[in-house]
């Protein structure tokens, strides 16, 4: 078969008919968000070390630098997440927190 006997972007080929591929529109990467912990004068060290282990599954030494971040700065950022996930993540930081009867303090903000 030759370049002219292809009238159409459609062609038979062994009884099927084959499409030529159509561009597919890419989809745009969704939008990122840091989830923070904040400072507060009450919620011990350990706690918040504990909690970056676990539910953000950092390893000792990060999960202390992190802490001491909040410490000192105010703030510091746990990680860095889709909406859903960093919803999440929120939930279960002030959960625990709650249930530990401490007052910590986690947010999410567009990157």
């Amino acid at each position: 078969m030759t370049v002219k006997d292809i009238k159409s972007s459609e062609e038979k080929h062994d009884g099927l008919l084959v499409l030529e591929p159509k561009t597919l529109a890419k989809t745009a990467r969704p939008p990122l968000y840091k989830v923070l912990l904040l400072n507060d004068d009450y919620t011990p060290m350990d706690f918040v070390v504990c909690i970056l282990k676990d539910i953000f599954h950092k390893g000792h030494e990060e999960a202390i630098r992190i802490m001491f971040e909040v410490h000192k700065s105010g703030m510091g950022i746990c990680g860095t997440f889709t909406r859903d996930v960093a919803e999440t993540k929120v939930e279960h930081v002030t959960a625990e927190a709650r249930k530990n009867e401490h007052p910590l303090q986690c947010i999410l903000e567009k990157e």
